[in-house]
């Protein structure tokens, strides 16, 4: 019985130091409603998101149409790359991708980041088994999800990701047997 994981990485949205409330300017919600309606025609079955605002603007859209109630999962949040601002944010995310185990003051390794991602991603797989379902979340968490799959999925992958970007990922009970990406911002 095949499960579909479309991970969707949120729209754009500018910068703020309110992780979870930070809301989708204009361009983010003109790519949300891209994503509604490259979507909808998916047989969606559920749709789960990340707490954070971004993340749920991203995909809501989807809710009435399917008649869907959107469920948060809170293991689907970024990661928390420190407690508080980094001076450079490139250099310190380089950093985390470099040494897995290194985390900054307060933030998450990619190891405990990873593994966070890794148990939300077993649950929905076991709760949700052969239905497709949408994820709002972000790019690093949906990364670490994918590396901890398929190595092929690292940093350099990360840097090239869009914002929004789309990533079927199909399973076959537990085990990846496909990764397509469903996105194309044109």
């Amino acid at each position: 019985m095949v499960t579909n994981l479309y991970f969707v990485r949120h729209a754009h949205s500018a910068y703020s130091a309110d992780e979870l409330n930070r809301p989708l300017p204009e361009r983010g919600q003109a790519d949300a409603q891209k994503i509604t309606e490259l979507l909808i025609h998916e047989n969606i079955h559920v749709l789960l998101s990340s707490p954070y605002k971004r993340a749920i603007q991203t995909i809501e859209g989807l809710a009435g149409p399917l008649g869907l109630e959107l469920v948060l999962e809170e293991d689907f949040r970024e990661r928390l790359l420190s407690s508080g601002p980094v001076s450079n944010f490139g250099q310190a995310i380089t950093k985390v991708w470099e040494n897995p185990s290194f985390a900054w003051e307060g933030g998450e390794s990619n190891l405990v980041a990873q593994s966070r991602g890794v148990r939300a991603l077993h649950r929905v797989l076991q709760h949700y088994k052969g239905s497709n379902a949408v994820i709002g979340t972000h790019g690093n968490i949906m990364v670490l999800i994918m590396n901890a799959l398929d190595k092929r999925y690292d940093y350099g992958f990360w840097k090239q990701l869009d914002m929004p970007d789309i990533y079927k990922l199909s399973f076959n009970g537990d085990t990846l047997t496909g990764v397509q990406r469903i996105w194309n911002r044109s």
